[in-house]
């Protein structure tokens, strides 16, 4: 992928696992102007307060009665790929519908691969650009300078 240009009319998601913006730049290359289309926000607490049930137990087997632990479910970083599924399949929809001819996606490095498992190809080939970086909280001048500084 070369230099980045926010052309008109290109997309940009900033996601980070638990929230993505959507925008649509309806300025030019020069002088974006990034407008939200949609917002997305998921729940995501911790794990500690997601899971309530004590870890199970397994039967280690042989003469003797010992039982080892099982290790308990990372349910954060389960919503987080389910979050990242969703995207991907919201992205895939709004593509085949031809919402967006051009893509850009900005997450933090981890999101952006768990999310580039789950792109569909017709989306894949609208992807312009990949910025590896967690932006969801930034206002969104800051979204553009970055995005022109790319």
């Amino acid at each position: 992928m070369s230099e980045l240009k926010l052309t008109h009319d290109i997309y940009v998601m900033v996601a980070d696992g638990e929230k993505a913006l959507l925008f649509r730049n309806e300025g030019d290359e020069e002088h974006p102007n990034l407008q939200v289309v949609r917002e997305f926000h998921e729940e995501n607490p911790p794990t500690r307060e997601q899971g309530t049930d004590r870890p199970g137990r397994l039967n280690d087997g042989g003469g003797r009665v010992q039982k080892s632990a099982v290790e308990d479910a990372d349910w954060h970083r389960i919503a987080k790929e389910r979050f990242a599924d969703e995207m991907a399949e919201r992205l895939y929809k709004m593509a085949h519908k031809g919402v967006y001819k051009s893509l850009v996606l900005v997450a933090p490095p981890v999101v952006l691969g768990e999310m580039r498992h789950k792109l569909h190809k017709e989306v894949e080939s609208k992807i312009v650009a990949e910025i590896p970086k967690t932006l969801t909280g930034h206002p969104v001048d800051q979204i553009e300078k970055v995005l022109t500084a790319a």
